[in-house]
């Protein structure tokens, strides 16, 4: 897995026309003129200093549409809860599964068939180091 910082340069607003809805019909010819930039940092990441992206390397969360080569974003700063994907470190490894609490009992589930459940039989054994929020694929 790589593993990515977010960029925390300048933030910039961008122009007022770039909050406007999109709009389910024909698109206005007006927007052929739209000179704006488009800032990801300010749709995808709400804390630049807790976030970072990784690249999936295999298919273990396949089931959630979250492939081999996908860059996932992911929030340091978010509670780890039941039923979050999350990326953890278990035995040295980092891995990305989603995380079940099922009172004393803590899981790391793929969503693939075929991979184990990982079962966390003492919680010092499990780093979470964040809650995914986006996944990014190309198509």
């Amino acid at each position: 897995m790589a593993v990515f910082s977010a960029d925390r340069s300048r933030r910039t607003a961008p122009p007022p026309e770039a909050d406007a809805a999109a709009a389910s019909g024909f698109p206005s010819p007006a927007r052929d003129y739209f000179d704006g930039r488009i800032d990801l940092n300010r749709h995808l990441i709400r804390d630049p200093t807790s976030t970072y992206v990784v690249r999936v390397e295999g298919d273990s969360m396949a089931g959630t549409g979250i492939c081999n080569g996908d860059e996932l974003i992911v929030d340091r700063s978010l509670t780890p809860r039941d039923g979050a994907v999350v990326v953890a470190v278990v035995n040295g490894e980092l891995a990305v599964r989603r995380l079940l609490l099922d009172g004393n009992k803590i899981l790391l589930r793929a969503e693939t068939p075929g991979y184990p459940d990982i079962e966390v039989s003492e919680p010092s054994e499990l780093s979470v180091w964040g809650v995914v929020t986006r996944c990014l694929h190309h198509v």
